[in-house]
């Protein structure tokens, strides 16, 4: 059974969870503030981590970067509804995924589940795990989900590593935001939703902005993105 970690400190909450998550599937650890939490998280016991914003003793944000300096666990940030900074934030941060509070139960568990698909391949895609990506200076290894750059290994969350892998296998082709949405996150765009592109500003970030002399990653306004090839020029 997989086990997921809870950290908030709304107990009711913890428990409906645990109810609900159980029959899923799901072992589900509840723990109630931010210091315990995140050794916890650093356990290496769990599958994914449910983290809200708002702890006592320290914020999830704080937990998160303390979590990412070591971890990539999966991580799905619980906000509070309308603060489209909170999940900006966390996302820059290096969660994969975040919920609004109060939120669906049945939307809590799709976004596991969408998550869960991310590390763990369906058996068609197995198929593909043993060849590897290379592009530019960029080298995807589907088997080892291991990315290089110049030989040096470049640390990317689920989420990154998924997008990724879908830029550089359409390199040189536009990719709508629509569309890596749908792939990535395994879900529908949603009005003002900043999400993948918040997920392409990490990745520029971790890779570098450019390369060869060109923008490795670039903007097509009001579409999507384009990873770029040499042949494009700048």
């Amino acid at each position: 059974m997989k086990r997921i970690l809870v950290i908030d400190d709304d107990k009711e909450l913890c428990e409906l969870l645990v109810e609900f998550l159980q029959p899923e599937g799901f072992n589900v650890e509840t723990v109630h503030e931010a210091h315990g939490g995140l050794r916890r998280a650093l356990s290496n016991e769990h599958c994914l981590v449910i983290l809200d914003v708002m702890l006592p003793g320290m914020t999830g944000f704080e937990l998160l970067r303390n979590l990412r300096i070591s971890s990539q666990i999966p991580v799905l940030m619980l906000t509070a509804r309308g603060e489209d900074i909170d999940r900006i934030i966390g996302l820059e941060m290096g969660a994969d995924d975040y919920l609004p509070k109060p939120f669906n139960p049945r939307e809590l568990t799709a976004r596991i589940h969408a998550i869960q698909r991310r590390i763990q391949p369906d058996e068609k895609q197995q198929a593909t795990k043993l060849s590897k990506i290379e592009v530019d200076d960029i080298v995807l290894d589907l088997g080892s989900r291991c990315v290089k750059k110049n030989s040096h290994t470049i640390n990317l969350t689920a989420v990154e590593f998924s997008l990724l892998h879908e830029l550089l296998k359409k390199a040189g082709q536009v990719m709508t935001r629509e569309g890596l949405t749908q792939k990535v996150l395994n879900r529908e765009l949603e009005i003002f939703d900043r999400s993948i592109d918040v997920h392409v500003s990490s990745l520029r970030k971790k890779l570098g902005h450019t390369v060869g002399g060109r923008e490795r990653i670039k903007t097509i306004r009001s579409v999507g993105y384009l990873y770029t090839l040499h042949h494009e020029g700048q």
